[in-house]
């Protein structure tokens, strides 16, 4: 049976309060697609049918009341697209894993099921960011990648930078049997349980590092795998995707 419902957006959407930023964290619910992908899927790229696809992306806009949706095709690695100029059609990067813009009403979206999408906003640039950030990219720190390029790109400040962390893998489900080759030693020290790794706790660490004030950081803490709201990989790996959609009011 579909979910013909509109999409939602479950409570915890800490950048719901930042002056003039549209979207959040979308859960699956209230999409067009069928299992395996029920409901909200918006990726293109895990064997949904298209033309679902579409319906879903199309939800998310009206639900936002945006005109265009520009995300990344993505590939767990640490390249930044800017959108400097004005957008008028829905379009996917191919090869990204963040994406920055200053232009109004063009939403942002990285998909996910279990990695972090991180948003940050600039409220006196006037620059908002969405980085797809799985343990890959967190191994290439591409927050702070991210961060350094809205400060090259449009002279954003880190202090002056909010935050907020997605319902993502929590510390209680992110096993990695073979850390020792993964992932960087600075990362062992946030280990909770043998093999089990907090990357919330490391995301809120590199922000930090980069300057961004440890009081401009939220996370929902809501783990993916534990929460059926949301797609999650590692409890069933044929999935669909969710979406963190943050757009300039």
């Amino acid at each position: 049976m579909l979910d013909n419902h509109l999409p939602k957006l479950l409570p915890y959407v800490p950048f719901s309060s930042w002056n003039r930023v549209a979207g959040g964290f979308f859960s699956r619910h209230g999409g067009r697609s069928r299992t395996p992908f029920a409901a909200l899927n918006v990726s293109y790229g895990v064997g949904d049918d298209p033309s679902q696809v579409d319906s879903n992306r199309k939800l998310i806009k009206e639900a936002l009341g945006l005109n265009c949706l520009v995300s990344a095709r993505q590939v767990h690695g640490d390249e930044i697209a800017v959108i400097d100029t004005p957008v008028a059609d829905d379009h996917e990067h191919s090869g990204f894993d963040a994406l920055i813009t200053n232009q109004p009403g063009v939403g942002i979206m990285i998909q996910q099921a279990d990695c972090q999408a991180v948003v940050l906003y600039d409220s006196k640039k006037r620059v908002v960011a969405n980085v797809h950030a799985g343990w890959r990219g967190s191994v290439a720190n591409i927050v702070a990648k991210t961060i350094e390029e809205m400060n090259s790109q449009f002279g954003c400040e880190p202090s002056q930078i909010k935050a907020a962390i997605s319902p993502s893998l929590g510390p209680c489900c992110a096993e990695f049997v073979n850390f020792a080759v993964e992932l960087p030693e600075s990362f062992h020290q946030f280990q909770i349980t043998p093999n089990y790794f907090d990357f919330w706790a490391i995301t809120r660490s590199q922000l930090q590092d980069a300057g961004v004030i440890p009081g401009n950081i939220q996370a929902a803490g809501v783990c993916t795998r534990c929460d059926h709201n949301y797609f999650s990989y590692r409890r069933t790996p044929s999935t669909g995707r969710c979406a963190t959609v943050a757009a300039l009011g």
